[in-house]
C-alpha cells in the first residue's frame, strides 16, 4: 500500500493512494486519522486500511486534495551520515571514513510537505540538498535483532536531506546544519515493504532546475536497512512515526570543486524508484 496524509476541504487525514486516487480512511469508526495513531493500531489498522481500500466509500483525485508530509509529528528525526561508498568517496577531501555508523538529529520541526518550498536561510548562503530513501517506523521496539527487524518497518518514503553546509560544520552532532525549518521535505507517501521487495537494490536520483545531480543505487549503501535498526534500537526505544534517513549518494553540490550550493528559485526534485518523487522550490526564509 501507499499510505499518505492528505488535507482537502481544510480537513487532514490519512488514506491509501491508488491509481491516481486517494482513498479516503477516515470513513471507518474509530481508526485513527493521523499516521502515527494508525500504526498504533498495529496489524489490525493494517488490515483495515486493505480492507477499506479493496471497497472503497470515498475517492478523491490525487490532484484535488494537498499531500502532506505522511508523517507530521515524528518524536525523532534521524539521519545517517557517510554511508554511500560513493559519497565517501567524494568527500574524502572533507570527511574521514567513518569508523561506526554515525547518526545525527534533525529536529522535528524541520518536517515539511513533499511539494511544499524550502527556504535559504538568511544567515548562510552554503544550502545543499540530499535525496535520500528513509524509513518509517511502525513499531514500537528496544534492541531489536535479526528477523524481528522487519516487524518494525511499516514502509519507505523519499527524503531531502536539506543541509546548511556553513552550520553543519559547527559542531560535530551536524545537528545545527541539518535543522533549519522547512529543511526536511518528506513523501509523497509511505510505500509499505510488500510493495518495495528490492529496497536494497532501487534507483535514487536527484535533479535540480532539471539537471540530474545524483544517480545513485541503494545497492551502493554499506549498511543494510536492518544494521541501521540494530544500531540505533540498542540505545534507545524506536517509536510509530520516527524516521530515519539513511543516506545519500554522491553529487551534492558542497563536494564539487568549487561548491555549487542552491540559490532562490531553484527546484530540488528527489525520485526513488518504486515509491515516487518529491519537488521543492528554493524560496528567500521569510
Amino acid at each position: 500500500m501507499k499510505l499518505a496524509t492528505f488535507t482537502h476541504d481544510k480537513r487532514t487525514r490519512i488514506g491509501v493512494v491508488r491509481d491516481g486516487e486517494v482513498i479516503d480512511l477516515s470513513v471507518v469508526p474509530n481508526l485513527p486519522t493521523d499516521m502515527i495513531g494508525f500504526f498504533n493500531t498495529g496489524s489490525e489498522g493494517m488490515q483495515i486500511a486493505r480492507a477499506t481500500a479493496a471497497n472503497p466509500q470515498v475517492v478523491l483525485p490525487v490532484d484535488s486534495v494537498r499531500l502532506e508530509a505522511p508523517v507530521l509529528n515524528p518524536r525523532k528525526f534521524l539521519g545517517l551520515g557517510g554511508s554511500y561508498e560513493s559519497h565517501l568517496k567524494e568527500t574524502a577531501h572533507i570527511m574521514q571514513r567513518p569508523k561506526h555508523q554515525t547518526w545525527f538529529n534533525k529536529q522535528v520541526t524541520c518536517v515539511n510537505g513533499p511539494y511544499d518550498d524550502i527556504h535559504l536561510p538568511k544567515v548562510s548562503n552554503t544550502l545543499d540538498y540530499e535525496g535520500e530513501l528513509a524509513i518509517i517506523i511502525g513499531k514500537r521496539g528496544r534492541q531489536v535483532k535479526g528477523a524481528d527487524v522487519r516487524q518494525m518497518i511499516a514502509g519507505f518514503t523519499v527524503c531531502n536531506d536539506v543541509s546548511v553546509r556553513e552550520w553543519q560544520l559547527r559542531a560535530f552532532t551536524a545537528t545545527l546544519g541539518k535543522s533549519f525549518d522547512t529543511h526536511g521535505p518528506i513523501g509523497p507517501w509511505i510505500v509499505t515493504p510488500d510493495e518495495l521487495p528490492n529496497v536494497h537494490n532501487v534507483y535514487l536520483k536527484t535533479w535540480v532546475n532539471g539537471e540530474l545531480r545524483q544517480d545513485g543505487n541503494t545497492s551502493d549503501l554499506i549498511y543494510r536497512f536492518g544494521a541501521m535498526i540494530e544500531e540505533l534500537s540498542t540505545v534507545f526505544t524506536l517509536e510509530p512515526g520516527d524516521i530515519l534517513t539513511t543516506g545519500s549518494p554522491a553529487g551534492v553540490g558542497g563536494a564539487r570543486q568549487p561548491p555549487v550550493y542552491l540559490t532562490v528559485g531553484d527546484v530540488v526534485k528527489v525520485e526513488i524508484e518504486g515509491i515516487g518523487y518529491i519537488e521543492n522550490k528554493v524560496v528567500p526564509e521569510p
